[in-house]
């Protein structure tokens, strides 16, 4: 396997820069002005990405943000957009959260995982799939991105609900989605998982075949069952939130809660989403916070049975760390 644990420990770190905010109104979305009583906040903003991988939502949510009447400044209340690759490190990271991160605003979008098999595979559906990983979990190589990530927690997600040994899953992770794909296709792996926007173009050519796709509902444009209709109790998407700083203070937190609602409402966020391939998901304030609850101890449970952490106790600090929220 690749990306052991220290990878994550080396990866824990915040970015240093702020990610500049591209001007302009998002091609075809309409945009809703700041109404009086959240422009009389006059907060100014910055959005920052906590890594590369989440700059792309971090840029188009400061953007449609800006459109719509708030101010982007460096100095201004700092958002950091982060997802479930980086809860999932800080979980393995002794359960240390992220570092000057803690206190939850929104959650934002998400992205639809996708597990495919090489379209020559003896498997033809996801019902064979999980027939073999039920009954020979340790000898149904598996592959995707690095070992912990959302990938990866999928393929633990989908062996718990089937009844397997999770501890036996015998998974891969490679650093790119076409690292994985080329594994899948050289016959090293039986099954790969990745989001599905990474997987369209396999699909398209016919060189891979899609068993289920992880999200509740189906995919427009797909010929996949969920995992739920078949016969795994799992709804899972790779999502996306911004965060606010430790110790936020409460007219911080209640501006960007403010604001983060009005942006999500607007059809732009969705124009935004679908021009990406991203579900929008939006949930704000103590809503996302209950969920994000569940998320975590989801979280720590599958890293937990697939072996990678020794615990399950309740020891990440997001949003509990003393700012009253």
């Amino acid at each position: 396997m690749v990306n052991s644990r220290d990878t994550y420990i080396r990866r824990r770190h915040v970015l240093g820069c702020g990610l500049g905010l591209v001007a302009g109104v998002l091609a075809g979305c309409g945009v809703e002005r700041v109404p009086a009583s959240v422009a009389a906040l006059r907060t100014r903003f910055s959005v920052h990405p906590f890594e590369q991988r989440y700059a792309r939502v971090a840029r188009a949510f400061g953007s449609l943000a800006r459109t719509a009447g708030f101010q982007a400044s460096g100095t201004g209340t700092p958002l950091t957009v982060l997802g479930l690759p980086a809860l999932s490190a800080a979980e393995l990271n002794d359960g240390q959260g992220v570092a000057g991160v803690t206190t939850p605003i929104a959650r934002l979008s998400g992205e639809v995982e996708v597990v495919v098999v090489p379209a020559g595979s003896p498997l033809q559906d996801f019902e064979d799939l999980g027939a073999q990983l039920l009954a020979r979990p340790g000898q149904t190589l598996l592959t995707g991105g690095p070992q912990g990530e959302p990938d990866h927690l999928l393929f633990g997600l989908i062996a718990k609900g089937l009844g397997a040994d999770t501890r036996q899953v015998d998974y891969t992770g490679y650093p790119s989605a076409t690292e994985a794909a080329t594994a899948l296709l050289a016959g090293k792996a039986a099954a790969a998982a990745g989001p599905y926007s990474q997987w369209r173009f396999n699909i398209g050519r016919g060189r891979v075949r899609a068993l289920a796709v992880s999200s509740a509902r189906r995919m427009p444009g797909l010929d996949a069952p969920t995992l739920l209709e078949s016969g795994v109790r799992v709804d899972f998407t790779n999502w996306v939130a911004a965060f606010g700083p430790d110790g936020m203070g409460e007219a911080g937190r209640e501006w960007a809660l403010r604001m983060c609602d009005h942006v999500l409402r607007q059809p732009g966020w969705e124009a935004a989403c679908r021009e990406d391939g991203w579900l929008p998901l939006p949930l704000v304030g103590d809503d996302f916070e209950r969920w994000l609850g569940t998320e975590v101890s989801r979280t720590r449970g599958i890293l937990h049975d697939l072996g990678l952490i020794n615990s399950t106790k309740a020891t990440t600090c997001w949003g509990s760390c003393g700012n009253g929220h």
